[in-house]
């Protein structure tokens, strides 16, 4: 099987599938394709589906003339039949991994695709799970439900890896591309199989790890290291605000620093699809060992209350004019995760919009990159635009995405008072009406 595989690699006569088609799957696929691997997406909605067939882009990490190229020359094609499974020899899951609503892993996503996949699953394939998820996912949960499904026996007859996916929505400099993979698989063959796969794909280095839990460790230690500083300088934020000291000046003060610090900046909470949601991945699987990760759960705390506490400080600037929260206008500027991007999910913009909400606000909401979003299965639509005229109208100007083509200094200049989260506004010199997280 091994040499079987590598000589296909080298010969580029391995068929690709990529489960799931979102912001991890979709990239995948494309550059599988521009690699020249002829590339089939399975996803179960049908949208999705029908956009890629069609070379409609749907990715902001894709180029959309690369995507309709590949399908116009046949290379890529999407579908919501598994049983296509059949023909690939390679497999590569990008379903999500959410919480659910008792902020326990949900990986329904990661075993439904599992079981569809095991029913089609043939000699002579690699399956690689990117999914973002515990240690020991791989070995303990989708091994089992292949070999139980397909009848194979992983190592003789597939073989079987983890490689995160390292996908930075808006990153300009690094992408699926070029960012460097990590692979740990189920045997030394399996490890050498998968790597030498993403090798013919991607300009970045593929490092080689023992097995599947060193890599699905990797993944989670990533993405705690930045939560867990992150609730370091939201906390220092509060208590800086108690001092009356500027976290920024001292953020800046501190980088200057060439060794040993690196920084990490505060907000009004955690977005994306990986940093709020990964620690509790590893503190739920921690538990099974009688382990409690305290300094990450410490941070998670501080990180999950930084929403309520940004509203309870535009009450406190509000009360210096005499105006309460409850009954004022608030605008909110931006509710993408992060600048430069239309991604909203797990935005704690939109977690600040609801507990402003709370409180009797009347709260609207302008993001030039988002016109609206879906929340609690309810559509909430945004400004059209943003003019002096607009900006005169609200009690308080809330910056809670510092989006770069927002005209700030139109902002600063007929906003009652603005309370800047991100420090979007800190090149402006007239600073009289605004208020830094």
């Amino acid at each position: 099987m091994k040499e079987l595989l590598l000589s296909k690699i080298e010969k580029k006569e391995i068929v690709v599938g990529v489960v799931g088609l979102g912001y991890v799957g979709l990239p995948l696929a494309v550059e599988k394709a521009k690699a020249g691997f002829k590339t089939i997406g399975f996803d179960v909605q049908k949208e999705k589906v029908d956009m890629v067939n069609a070379g409609k882009n749907y990715i902001g990490d894709v180029v959309d003339t690369d995507l309709a190229k590949l399908v116009d020359d046949g290379i890529l094609s999407a579908t919501t039949d598994f049983s296509f499974i059949k023909d690939v020899d390679f497999v590569a899951i990008c379903v999500p991994t959410p919480l659910d609503a008792h902020q326990q892993p949900d990986i329904s996503y990661v075993k439904s695709s599992t079981e569809a996949i095991s029913k089609y699953l043939k000699k002579n394939t690699m399956v690689v799970l990117e999914s973002t998820t515990y240690p020991g996912t791989t070995e303990e949960l989708i091994k089992p439900i292949l070999e139980d499904g397909s009848g194979l026996k992983c190592g003789e007859d597939f073989y079987l890896g983890f490689s995160p996916e390292r996908v930075d929505p808006g990153n300009l400099v690094y992408k699926t591309k070029n960012t460097p993979k990590v692979v740990g698989a189920i045997g030394t063959d399996a490890t050498e199989v998968i790597a030498t796969m993403y090798r013919a794909v991607l300009e970045g280095d593929v490092h080689e790890v023992s097995s599947p839990a060193v890599a699905e460790m990797e993944k989670i230690l990533e993405n705690t290291y930045r939560n867990i500083n992150i609730g370091l300088v939201n906390e220092l934020a509060m208590l800086c605000e108690k001092m009356n000291i500027s976290l920024w000046e001292v953020i800046d003060a501190a980088k200057t620093k060439p060794y040993g610090f690196q920084a990490f900046y505060p907000g009004p909470g955690l977005g994306g699809h990986c940093i709020p949601l990964d620690p509790y991945y590893l503190t739920w699987k921690a538990r099974e060992y009688g382990f409690h990760t305290s300094m990450i759960e410490s941070s998670m705390i501080i990180n999950d209350k930084m929403p309520e506490y940004t509203v309870e400080r535009a009450s406190k600037i509000l009360n210096r004019f005499a105006k309460s929260l409850n009954g004022a206008k608030v605008l909110v500027l931006g509710v993408a995760y992060k600048q430069d991007i239309d991604d909203y999910r797990e935005s704690p913009a939109i977690r600040v919009i609801d507990v402003l909400k709370t409180t009797g606000a009347n709260v609207d909401f302008y993001d030039p990159w988002v016109a609206e979003y879906r929340e609690h299965g309810v559509v909430e639509k945004g400004l059209t635009e943003l003019t002096p005229e607009v900006v005169q109208g609200y009690d308080i100007v809330m910056v809670t995405t510092g989006h770069t083509n927002v005209d700030y200094d139109m902002v600063q200049k007929n906003a009652k008072v603005i309370f800047d989260t991100k420090n979007a506004l800190k090149n402006l010199a007239n600073r009289d009406n605004i208020e830094v997280l």
